[in-house]
């Protein structure tokens, strides 16, 4: 459960990081966080569906 909230977390600190270097118009920075969003959101979408949502018990 660790590891989706660490990758859920990646993914929405690169999407900021992604929508600000679009707003100053920095290349690199869209890349390398477009990248990370892409890949990082990936990881979280399959941990959930190979892991299944945390449940309480």
């Amino acid at each position: 459960m660790g590891l989706v909230i660490i990758f859920a977390l990646v993914t929405l600190f690169a999407g900021y990081g992604t929508f600000s270097a679009l707003k100053n118009k920095n290349v690199l920075g869209i890349l390398f966080g477009g990248g990370s969003f892409l890949v990082f959101g990936w990881f979280t979408v399959m941990t959930v569906i190979n892991s299944g949502y945390p449940a309480l018990h």
